[in-house]
């Protein structure tokens, strides 16, 4: 089977700058902007223009500089809406306008206190007047993880006949299995009428934990594009993080499914955004905390000293990360002690690695982690021999 691509959709700049504290100033978007297309990111969706004079002047600046990647801009569906975006978007070279509606019965009756029917003309309605600016629309269903899936699908149907060229179909409040979302997406995929015409996107939060899980499950099943942001930055518990849902792809080959993103950049990216958010990346984060090539356990240092495959599925370096570390603890062997020093110059022969040891368990009792100035310390206290 053909390796095929799945498009990345950035909304760091939108759904993640949504939250609180992080708001972030027009300089700082066109920051992050450029990062994203050195990432190699294909749509960067740099905000909600009618959202505030701000918006509209960072989302205008964001597409002025954007050279390669699709710079979209999102949209209720509201004539006002479109058509401020249409025009914070008329300098860009690959412009995409956002609009979309709720479709679960429980956006249909108590928060538009509408009907059915009336969100299918709505969804109609603002396709075709997004399709009147740019040839790229991109709609959005919003809670369709709760939506039912005929309803939904005829949504889908009316929104691709009006013109959309992207189906984003969003698990709005994370609620979702994987095995429902990626259900809800081969229906859509085997059951809506010219679906060959647009593509589907996944867009998870992750409210449940399953955001990254739910959107493999969706590529899985005949999505190809995955609406993410970088360090899954967002709303509430945030979103499907870029960097894990990447690196499975780039991990599991056996998916057939690929993306253009310059992994050896992600560490990189995701400090950054950290940095400018003022949102710290919690140590244990996958691909990108702290701790993700970090060992201090024996066992694990162990292993990881002889071959780092053993305990390690990627490279570090393949994500930007310089290398591995050995973190020496109270949980730390002889293995990785010996490993360290002779990293200081230190080549111990065994009774001095014995003797060195010994006196490193009592300093490590003493404190979190035992660092190289300690260790330079504990040599001469000791008096330890060094081959060579």
């Amino acid at each position: 089977m053909a390796t095929q691509k799945i498009q990345i959709f950035d909304t760091t700049l939108r759904d993640g700058e949504q939250v609180p504290g992080c708001k972030l100033n027009q300089q700082e978007k066109l920051i992050i902007a450029r990062q994203l297309e050195a990432l190699g990111v294909d749509v960067i969706e740099a905000g909600f223009p009618v959202s505030s004079p701000g918006d509209f002047a960072a989302v205008a600046a964001i597409a002025a500089q954007t050279r390669e990647a699709t710079v979209c801009g999102l949209t209720r569906a509201v004539e006002n809406d479109i058509r401020v975006a249409a025009e914070a978007l008329r300098g860009a070279r690959r412009p995409r306008i956002h609009t979309g509606i709720g479709t679960s019965d429980l956006h249909v009756q108590q928060k538009l206190r509408t009907t059915r029917e009336d969100v299918v003309q709505r969804a109609i309605a603002a396709v075709k007047l997004a399709k009147s600016f740019v040839e790229d629309v991109e709609f959005y269903a919003e809670d369709a993880g709760r939506t039912d899936n005929e309803f939904l699908a005829r949504v889908c149907e009316a929104a691709i006949a009006a013109g959309a060229t992207v189906l984003n179909i969003p698990d709005t409040t994370g609620y979702c299995l994987p095995h429902e979302y990626g259900a809800k997406i081969k229906y859509l995929y085997e059951n809506v009428k010219g679906i060959h015409r647009a593509i589907l996107s996944t867009h998870c939060h992750n409210d449940l934990g399953l955001a990254t899980a739910n959107s493999i499950a969706g590529v899985s099943n005949g999505a190809r594009q995955i609406e993410c942001t970088i360090n899954g930055v967002g709303e509430r518990a945030g979103n499907t993080a870029l960097e894990e849902v990447v690196m499975i792809l780039r991990q599991h080959a056996d998916l057939n499914l690929t993306t253009g993103i310059n992994t050896r950049l992600l560490a990189e990216t995701s400090a950054m955004v950290s940095h400018l958010m003022s949102m710290p990346v919690q140590a244990n984060k996958a691909i990108v905390g702290a701790n993700a090539f970090a060992h201090s356990s024996g066992i694990h240092q162990d292993g990881v000293i002889k071959c780092r495959e053993t305990y390690e599925i990627i490279d570090p370096k393949e994500v930007g990360v310089a290398d591995s570390s050995i973190v020496l603890t109270a949980r730390s062997g002889r293995a990785a002690l010996a490993y360290r020093l002779q990293k200081l110059g230190y080549d111990l022969e065994r009774p001095a690695l014995n003797t060195a040891y010994a006196s490193f368990l009592q300093m490590a009792d003493s404190q979190r982690e035992v660092f190289d100035n300690d260790l330079h310390i504990l040599i001469e206290q000791e008096k330890l021999v060094v081959v060579g």
